[in-house]
């Protein structure tokens, strides 16, 4: 009789690979299971080898992403919002480099194919709104301004998480999504208020 899984060994494998990449320790088959209490066989029977463990550690890091974009409240100010989702991006990014270095890691498939792109769902409705409601131009496609606010965010945080420039360099965003944004059909002097509203309120954790 095979015998049933326990969740509680998939979860114990994947947070004890989240952490040996914060501490920057090689992983291998033995070194990830060490200390656990379980055998290298529960790596092939929970994810079918290190391959798979290296895909289910990247779809950890976009539910981390997508628990920290549900967190963001919805307001009345669609720029605001678009604004709040970039600076809770770039927070994912830092409370979890190691695991953000993974997530975009295109030597393994996500398990689930749909989790990127539920997270940008989040910046897609947001550009929708500011769409709707007369903020940018008819003509604005959410998908492709929610795509370039995404760059905006990854571009930056990519050259401070783990990276070679200063966490200041993080408040070049928020310049950077006004010109966007603006460049959109938004009014500056009300853009910079709403994009200043969204970085204050959810500005990423630094230091």
């Amino acid at each position: 009789m095979a015998r049933t899984k326990d969740p509680a060994v998939r979860t114990l494998l994947i947070e004890r690979a989240a952490h040996m990449l914060r501490a920057r320790e090689p992983i291998t088959l033995r070194s990830l299971v060490a200390g656990t209490g379980v055998s290298t066989m529960a790596v092939y029977t929970y994810f079918g080898g290190m391959d798979g463990m290296w895909r289910a550690l990247r779809q950890e890091g976009f539910t981390h992403l997508a628990a920290r974009f549900a967190s963001v409240p919805e307001s009345e100010d669609p720029v605001r919002d678009l604004t709040a989702l970039v600076a809770a991006y770039l927070g994912n990014a830092l409370d979890h480099p190691h695991l953000y270095r993974v997530m975009f890691d295109a030597n393994f498939e996500l398990e689930d194919l749909t989790a990127a792109d539920a997270t940008l769902e989040y910046m897609v409705q947001a550009a929708r709104r500011g769409r709707d409601t007369g903020r940018f131009r008819p003509a604005t496609v959410p998908l492709e301004l929610a795509t370039q606010s995404w760059a905006v965010a990854h571009g930056v945080v990519s050259l401070v998480a783990g990276g070679p420039l200063p966490h200041e360099t993080l408040d070049y965003c928020a310049p950077m999504l006004t010109a966007l944004f603006v460049s959109m059909g938004d009014e500056p002097g009300r853009c910079r208020r709403s994009v200043a509203d969204g970085w204050a309120q959810l500005h990423p954790p630094v230091g």
